[in-house]
């Protein structure tokens, strides 16, 4: 029989093992709640992915990758750090959760022209994917019907040189 939690102890177990110190682990956090440590990083997952708990909590949004980003956030990440220095840029970066180098790289992609060339290689991927997965199939079929039609013509060769080539009997 499985022990059900309610809503509230998991969004408490969530924000214990998002807002836990260097020296702690997620394994510690289970052992004191008397968790499972698959459960919680379950319910991390699903925190993370919006169905534990309201949504309000900052630590239980879901959590956005740099290359997710629109043209206008980045376009808005390179005009927030324009003035800062170094050390300044990487606090940014670190509570927008991204990193230095992306801003440099979006940068770098609006000033060649390449920003929407990266957002279009995103959504294309898959497609390329699929494509690359059918021409493959393709090739091995076509490997093995040419691998059978040869060892067609040698077993030819190898009868004609037995038997001889009289086509009449």
């Amino acid at each position: 029989m499985t022990k059900r939690y309610t809503e509230s102890f998991k969004i408490q177990a969530v924000e214990k093992v998002l807002s836990r110190t260097n020296g702690t682990t997620i394994e510690e956090i289970s052992n004191r709640l008397g968790v499972g440590l698959s459960t919680i990083v379950r319910w991390v997952k699903e925190s993370r992915e919006q169905k534990v708990g309201s949504g309000k909590s900052r630590n239980m949004t879901k959590e956005s990758r740099p290359q997710d980003l629109s043209l206008q956030e980045r376009l808005n990440h390179i005009k927030s750090c324009a003035s800062l220095d170094e050390s300044a840029v990487s606090i940014y970066c670190r509570e927008n959760g991204i990193y230095p180098h992306h801003i440099e790289q979006w940068e770098l992609d609006f000033v060649n022209g390449n920003s929407e060339k990266s957002t279009s290689k995103i959504s294309n991927s898959k497609k390329h994917k699929t494509e690359i997965n059918t021409l493959k199939k393709e090739v091995r079929r076509k490997d093995k019907a040419l691998a059978e039609t040869a060892a067609l013509l040698v077993l030819q060769k190898k009868v004609h040189a037995i038997w001889g080539n009289d086509e009449d009997s």
